[in-house]
């Protein structure tokens, strides 16, 4: 599923995101609201990827999913808007501590899948081999995460036979690394302090005599933490020298390569904890659907945009640049200036959609998800706030995840679009592919279903039976066969692959072909 010609921000692969349901005193298993199944799919940077399908079918759980503002189930959802090394997050710590047990395990699972691969094989075409290829895809799924977490973080040095001295040293260098980190966070604070400092003085109609005396002190601790953190550089690069040398050691082998290509810097946001998200989330933002209840009535519009900018301490409480600031942002929202000070109840519902718009864009973000950000406005201001959408993405070079039930507006503002059914990406194609060449039953019914003035070439539109299956205990096989006019026996007990049908075009389907 990936396109080499672009770079990938977010990479989700076999995401579950699973809400468990009260056990009742009749109830004999633990049961759960399958909301996200297994759901793979690369973001690249830049684009709006489109989500769309009917209510219930999981959209906006993923959207809240990939924000990490629900504990991820099950899966990988791996971040390339940062390197690892900035973030230093514990897991890192905890695989490099264990490399050797690590690698150990990793064979174990293999082994594992590989054993089920073999019985799988033997098996004939049939209700027992159907039933054992879900147990097949997760021992294999197992021994692949598995290996992906160990080989993320060493890339060839997999290799080696004794893992216990690349251990050692990455640890180090982790450590050193974070250190080196926290001090340049202690900096920055200082900095900002001094300027905050500075301002305060300068408002008090201090000279410049004055103000110099009053920050004294505080320049000196800027230079003192200035001279340890050239200390702690000579360390790190001391411990990276050892790391090249070990590298020149383990190159010279056949499969150094093969594996070194697996070696990135992205952050799996599945695997941090509450502090380090806090970090990243500055990085990744959500717009409301509704711009009514997600606005603090007793806030004014420049302290709801500027909270975020205090959390993450772009700006200091007292810094006469933070009005300056919040301003630029609301006039590129459509925003006059003079609003800085007036609460929500004084505006209009699109309005309020372009402040909330502007709370979320004021921390620069690079991935916002924009969960039906438009379905609550008039249908003559959505197109004010879908247009509004476009132009900040193209100024600010932002990625987008659009859900929206609206066909139309998807076409509109995605570059590609997934359609999601009862918690699976069932279709993925460009926009201009995907409303061309309908793949999945699924899709072809959607795209029936929109209204067109164009009464000579307007098909009939397909009417789906039934009601949606329950998210709780789903249908077996392809969970779309209870409505699908195409489902056959095959429909009902094996789960179709997500395949690549035409170039960029993947679909989940067994009948897939009759509708190219």
């Amino acid at each position: 599923m990936e396109n080499k010609d672009k770079k990938v921000l977010i990479r989700v692969q076999n995401l579950k995101q699973y809400f468990p349901i009260k056990k009742s005193m009749v109830q004999k298993e633990k049961l759960y609201v399958r909301a996200n199944d297994d759901i793979t799919v690369d973001i690249y940077e830049g684009e709006t990827l489109g989500l769309v399908g009917e209510s219930g079918c999981g959209k906006s759980t993923l959207g809240r999913t990939l924000l990490q503002l629900y504990n991820q189930t099950d899966g990988r959802t791996m971040y390339y808007g940062r390197d690892v090394d900035e973030i230093a997050p514990q897991y890192v710590l905890d695989i490099l501590k264990s490399l050797v047990d690590r690698k150990k395990e990793y064979f174990v699972l293999n082994e594992k899948a590989a054993a089920v691969k073999k019985q799988y094989d033997a098996l004939p075409d049939g209700d027992a081999k159907y039933a054992m290829r879900t147990q097949l895809l997760e021992a294999e799924k197992n021994a692949r995460d598995s290996f992906l977490d160990v080989v993320q973080l060493v890339g060839g040095f997999f290799v080696a036979d004794d893992m216990a001295p690349i251990s050692e040293v990455l640890v180090r260098e982790y450590k050193a690394g974070v250190e080196y980190r926290k001090l340049n966070e202690k900096l920055n604070d200082t900095r900002i302090a001094y300027e905050g400092l500075r301002s305060t003085l300068k408002e008090k109609g201090k000279t410049q005599e004055q103000i110099a005396a009053g920050t004294e002190n505080v320049l000196l601790q800027i230079k003192k933490k200035e001279e340890i953190i050239k200390i702690k550089e000579r360390e790190l690069e001391e411990i990276r020298n050892e790391i090249y040398m070990l590298m020149k050691k383990y190159e010279s082998n056949p499969d150094f390569a093969k594996y070194e290509v697996y070696r990135d810097k992205g952050i799996n946001l599945a695997q941090l904890n509450e502090e380090e998200s806090r970090k990243l989330r500055k990085d990744l933002q959500l717009i409301f659907q509704d711009p009514y209840s997600s606005l603090n009535p007793r806030m004014t519009v420049g302290q709801i945009i500027s909270e975020g900018l205090l959390a993450h301490k772009y700006f200091d409480r007292n810094d006469e640049k933070l009005q300056n600031y919040v301003m630029e942002v609301m006039e590129k929202c459509g925003l006059a200036p003079y609003f800085i000070h007036r609460y929500p109840h004084q505006f209009s519902g699109g309005q309020r959609q372009r402040i909330g718009i502007a709370r979320s864009l004021a921390l620069k973000p690079k991935f916002v998800v924009c969960d039906e950000a438009v379905s609550a406005l008039d249908v003559s201001i959505q197109s004010q706030i879908i247009n509004l959408l476009l132009d900040l993405k193209e100024q600010e070079n932002l990625t987008y995840l659009f859900i929206s039930h609206d066909l139309s507006v998807i076409k509109y503002i995605s570059d590609r679009v997934g359609v999601m059914y009862l918690g699976n990406i069932v279709e993925l194609a460009s926009t201009e592919e995907l409303f061309a060449h309908p793949t999945h039953p699924y899709t072809e019914a959607l795209l029936s279903a929109i209204p067109t003035t164009d009464v000579e070439n307007k098909k009939e539109a397909i009417i789906l039976e039934g009601d949606i299956p329950s998210p709780i205990k789903p249908p077996t096989g392809c969970k779309f066969h209870t409505r699908c006019r195409y489902a056959t026996d095959i429909c009902k007990k094996v789960v179709p692959d997500f395949e690549e049908v035409r170039p960029g075009h993947f679909v989940a389907c067994h009948h897939k072909i009759i509708n190219s």
